[in-house]
Formats: C-alpha cells, sequence, structure tokens
C-alpha cells in the first residue's frame, strides 16, 4: 500500500515494554516489536470474557444495528458496499478490514511496517478481541511533519502510540463512555452519548463498526499518550 500523506496509529504493547525499549538499532526494534506484540495477546486473550458480554446479538446480525456517530450516513454512502463497507468489514479480523477501508489507508500503513519496517502489528492485531479507536485519513493530516519523521525511525515510540488506540476486549456503544486502559498502559476517556461521544479530544465520526474481532470506533484525531 503507497503512502501518500501522514501516517500514524493503532496496534500493540504495554508502557513498560515502549520505556525500555532502544530505538537506535534494528535488533532494540524487533525486541520492542516482538514483546509489544507478545504482551498483547495476553491482553486480549484476558479479555474475551468481556468482550462476549459487550458484543450485542443485534450487531453480530446485524453489523450497522449499533452504529453512533455523525459520519455513519457519510461512510455508508462513501463505501456502499465491498470489503470496506460496514457489512465487508464484519467479515474480516480488524487490521485486514481496515486495510480494506478507503477512509483508513495511513492507518493502515502504520500498523503494517510500512512507516517503520520494525513496526508489523497486522498479526496480533488479527487475534484477540479488542475495541480499536482508528484515526481517519484527514486525522493524520493533522500531525506534526516532524512528528511523522521521527516515527518513521522510533519504532518504540510508534508502538506506543498506536497501542495508546487500543482497548482490550469489545466494548459496545452502549458502555463505552468512561475511562479504558489501553494496551500501551495510559487511559483514554470516552464521553458523551449516542451520536455525540469523544475519545479524549478526538470527535468519534462513526462508532460500532463490527470487524470480525473487534468493535472500531473512528475518529477524527490520532490520540497522543502522555
Amino acid at each position: 500500500m503507497k503512502i501518500t500523506t501522514r501516517v500514524l496509529a493503532v496496534a500493540a504493547s504495554t508502557s513498560l515494554v515502549l520505556l525500555g525499549a532502544a530505538c537506535s538499532s534494528d535488533d532494540s526494534g524487533s525486541s520492542s516489536s516482538g514483546s509489544a506484540s507478545e504482551a498483547m495477546t495476553s491482553e486480549s486473550m484476558s479479555s474475551e470474557s468481556m468482550s462476549s458480554g459487550s458484543m450485542t446479538a443485534s450487531a453480530m446480525a446485524d453489523p450497522a444495528a449499533n452504529l453512533v456517530g455523525p459520519g455513519c450516513a457519510e461512510y455508508a454512502k462513501t463505501v456502499p458496499d465491498g470489503a470496506g463497507s460496514v457489512s465487508g468489514m464484519a467479515q474480516d479480523p480488524v487490521a485486514t478490514a481496515a486495510s480494506n477501508n478507503p477512509l483508513l489507508t495511513t492507518l493502515t500503513a502504520a500498523v503494517s511496517g510500512q512507516l517503520n519496517p520494525q513496526v508489523n502489528l497486522v498479526d496480533t492485531l488479527n487475534s484477540g478481541q479488542f475495541t480499536v479507536f482508528a484515526p481517519v485519513d484527514a486525522a493524520f493530516a493533522k500531525v506534526d511533519p516532524a512528528t511523522i519523521e521521527t516515527l518513521k525511525t522510533d519504532p518504540a515510540l510508534l508502538t506506543k502510540v498506536l497501542t495508546y488506540h487500543v482497548v482490550p476486549g469489545q466494548i459496545a456503544p452502549s458502555d463505552i463512555a468512561g475511562e479504558h486502559t489501553t494496551v500501551e498502559g495510559g487511559t483514554v476517556t470516552v464521553t458523551g452519548s449516542g451520536d455525540d461521544l469523544k475519545v479524549n479530544d478526538a470527535g468519534v465520526i462513526c462508532g460500532g463498526v463490527q470487524t470480525a474481532n473487534a468493535t472500531v470506533y473512528l475518529i477524527d484525531s490520532v490520540l497522543m499518550p502522555q
């Protein structure tokens, strides 16, 4: 997939792994990414019972049943069918589903090793159960170009940012408000209700999008861990 603009966004590790990771060599980058994947897989496995309670039968039967957000109608209009549509994404695990969505090309590049070859979280994201706050392409356009350049050479920092967008277990829109601990180790706070939700300062464009193993919330800004 070709990277045309600024890139960043979603997937796996813990704060201790990231803080301890050295970013100056290929070996340290590989260690950081590998440890992140192991930690993320472990957390997702421990939260599978929680995810089953958060997913509703209606969402499983009808992927559009629990959609919330002011941009859902526009999303449906932009991607009415195919693998990147609401119904299409429900058929694939989250990293694969995101790669098929034309609104998530930069996020896909960030998690698949195209932004930084030492960070590839596709297999990890496609396993387990997750809630993913997924910045759309326009969200990446807001990021300082200098930050993007740093992420290209700092695998630990990129992993830290990506994993801050991922919460173990699937959380439905009816339960999403509140504070959630991310795979990165920090917390995100979701406020509002219905079609007016925010994740920290990022607005939810369309949430409750189902994939085979995750619940996705498309957001309008990239989340930055503290």
